[in-house]
């Protein structure tokens, strides 16, 4: 009953708004405008959201944002007045400094190779999204509900401004950062816990061919003993470029080549692009041609746009038939042995056409509410519409197996189905430096798993630029290396014994923390946090963390610090620094551990499949009253039975009384048996690590020097 009287209320408002513009407040502070003129059918069903803004009673008086509707030269427009000594954030996948003040952003995703095109202001992702930060630690979130082709500018005001029908902005209001995050996942959907493999150290390059080359860079990987977990497949593994096929001549079985990979450990990732190579006698566009299923013109004839393997067709992924039958497809593909799918070139890009994607006014069909209308509207969610069939596909195949996808091309709430990149980006140090922030956006954009190309795509990288890329990006969310054809390799061996030596240290550095990165994971997709953030998340009232982009937090308990960062911003209180190695190499990260901290470490292994947490290095960092606390969240590593229940939440408390420390770990949450533990306590302070001998249980005292 109370549902259907929900429902109810939500009609009667939409129908009001035909006649004015018209404010309600929804459930848990969230406000929902709509202008004059609204029409549902061009919007809704969002595909941003996972829980409907319900509009339940009038906005109260004393709301602090307002929304002004307006129009100019055909466009709609939505003004937002923020106030002053408001510091604006996200916007999504855009280059340019963390904090947003200022911007103009377009949204229309595009394939821009070194971000050359408007530079960068828009990529390959759009995210009508910013958070706004009081100087009195309040935060807010607005959202324009709208797929539309549109530009966000964050001067005085926020203004977004649009070229499709009058659109509804949502205003999410919160105490803090931590709760806004929570707010936004909880309206656009939480990210899925993903595969522990995925968490590790990825190699990629546009290409890796024939098979045996894929074989030696395995071999490689394991002789030079760099952990790592998967190994990728771009687009050259295809026959002739069709998807869901491998090149007779280089990838006649690939089988053997997957059975070869995993016996040592290694995941592997295969590239499938949405463009159908239009040609009779191939599977995969001979069943779209029979179901109907692909993208028309204006005028109602198959749409064709070249891309790798000539002219295409491509699926309309607004349709659920068409989704339905994209994830068939994927069920002999998976059975050869793959782990994951790349989904790249889904902007869509294609090949001499004025904007380089299909024409805006092609025709999309949609369904199950969705109505059908031009590619100017779906544009954008081209790619999230992909990767939502595609993770379907990968439950299909493998329904005991959590899917990892990787988008180039994604859409607010495009956390749901799959990962992310940052694009083709560029070998330059300004490229490295841009990386920080990028990623910190995406994060505060509602997409946890994100991170750069490490060493860049486009063009020749060097020794030195690897060495110092790889020793920061082993901090961010995702870590690949990876660049393009015609370049020169650049996996950790292709310079110098020192280059290789600052790599695998690095890398080291990542599988060590991996307890602590997968917990964190954990947290991301529970509460929206992101897994790398910005700096001023450690006391979102202290102004001068607020456009710091270049240091930045892992978490909230470690602080980095990329050496070539100089004078960055530093959190109040002692943040000990927080060494891992007993000799420096000059090119790995500075690490701060939080006053008040635990952080586990595991034992080196090669592989997450090596990885063990039967036995722990406990970092601790007391605050001033000598407490610190920790987690440490475990499960299989794999498929679904966490959600059961199957998994180990840990609590570590630790006291340290004069000159004893004690820590204890316990249980708090999980059906996995309790476990007694080889441990190591590492007491933190003063910029050096004093280190107990190895203990067995649950309970432990180390008595400091």
């Amino acid at each position: 009953m109370v549902k259907r009287l929900i429902i109810i209320l939500q009609s009667l408002a939409i129908a009001a708004i035909a006649m004015a513009q018209t404010s309600f407040i929804s459930d848990d502070s969230i406000a929902v405008y709509y202008p004059a003129g609204y029409e549902a059918k061009q919007h809704q069903p969002s595909p941003i959201f996972v829980r409907e803004p319900l509009a339940l009673s009038p906005l109260p008086a004393d709301w602090r944002l307002k929304v002004v509707f307006s129009q100019n030269n055909g466009k709609q427009i939505a003004t937002i007045h923020t106030g002053t000594g408001v510091d604006l954030y996200g916007t999504g996948e855009v280059t340019g400094p963390l904090k947003r003040n200022g911007r103009k952003i377009s949204l229309w995703n595009i394939d821009n190779p070194a971000y050359g095109v408007d530079g960068g202001s828009h990529l390959y992702q759009s995210h009508p999204w910013v958070m706004g930060l009081r100087s009195d630690g309040t935060a807010f979130g607005i959202i324009a509900d709208n797929t539309w082709h549109q530009t966000i500018s964050t001067a005085d005001d926020v203004v977004f401004e649009s070229e499709g029908p009058a659109f509804r902005v949502i205003v999410i209001e919160r105490q803090n950062v931590r709760q806004l995050m929570q707010a936004l996942a909880d309206l656009t959907g939480h990210m899925e816990l993903p595969p522990l493999w995925s968490l590790g150290y990825h190699q990629c390059r546009h290409t890796y061919y024939p098979d045996g080359r894929v074989m030696e860079i395995a071999d490689q990987l394991r002789q030079h003993h760099i952990p790592s977990d998967v190994i990728w497949m771009d687009i050259d593994y295809m026959d002739g470029y069709r998807i869901f096929t491998f090149d007779p001549n280089g990838f006649a079985n690939p089988h053997r080549l997957n059975d070869y990979l995993h016996q040592q450990h290694f995941k592997t990732v295969y590239m499938i692009d949405p463009g159908v190579k239009a040609e009779k006698g191939y599977f995969v566009d001979d069943q779209g041609r029979a179901g109907n299923y692909f993208v028309k013109t204006a005028d109602g004839k198959l749409f064709e746009g070249n891309v790798w393997p000539g002219a295409c067709h491509f699926p309309d992924f607004t349709r659920p038939e068409v989704r339905s039958w994209w994830a068939t497809l994927y069920k002999d593909f998976m059975a050869t042995g793959i782990d994951g799918v790349w989904n790249d070139m889904n902007e869509p890009a294609i090949f001499g056409q004025p904007e380089q994607t299909m024409p805006r006014d092609n025709r999309h069909e949609g369904g199950e509410g969705v109505t059908a209308g031009p590619h100017l509207r779906f544009h954008n969610v081209y790619g999230m519409n992909m990767v939502r069939a595609s993770r379907q596909g990968l439950l299909l195949a493998n329904p005991l197996k959590r899917p990892f996808i990787l988008s180039r091309s994604n859409f607010l709430g495009g956390q749901r189905y799959a990962a992310t990149w940052t694009g083709d980006n560029l070998s330059h140090p300004d490229h490295m430096k841009l990386s920080v922030p990028m990623t910190l956006t995406l994060g505060l954009s509602g997409q946890p798993f994100n991170g750069p190309d490490i060493g860049g795509f486009c063009e020749n990288s060097n020794g030195e630029l690897v060495a110092q890329w790889t020793a920061l990006g082993v901090y961010f969310p995702f870590v690949r290396n990876h660049n393009t054809k015609g370049t020169i390799a650049q996996e950790p061996w292709a310079f110098t014994p020192e280059v290789l030596d600052v790599c695998r240290t690095a890398i080291n550095r990542r599988y060590r923390l991996m307890p602590y990165i997968y917990t964190l994971f954990r947290e991301a997709s529970e509460t929206g946090m992101p897994v790398m953030r910005p700096l001023f998340m450690a006391d979102d009232k202290d102004l001068s963390l607020r456009s710091e982009d270049r240091a930045f937090l892992l978490g909230g308990d470690l602080l980095v610090r990329p050496q070539w960062a100089e004078q960055t911003a530093v959190p109040k209180g002692n943040w000990p620094r927080l060494p891992l190695e007993s000799q420096e190499d000059g090119y790995q990260c500075e690490l701060r551990q939080r006053p008040g901290s635990v952080i586990p470490l595991a034992n080196l292994a090669q592989s997450t499949a090596e990885l063990s947490t039967d036995s722990l290095t406990l970092l601790v960092c007391v605050n001033a009253e000598g407490k610190a606390v920790g987690q440490l969240y475990e499960d299989e590593g794999d498929g679904f039975g966490y959600r059961e229940g199957c998994y180990r939440q840990t609590s570590i408390e630790a006291t340290l009384r004069k000159k004893l420390l004690t820590v204890q770990l316990y249980q708090v949450a999980g059906k996995m048996p309790a476990v007694s533990r080889m441990v190591r306590i590492g007491f933190v302070a003063g910029g050096r690590v004093q280190y107990s001998a190895w203990q067995q249980g649950n309970e432990f005292s180390f008595k400091l020097k």
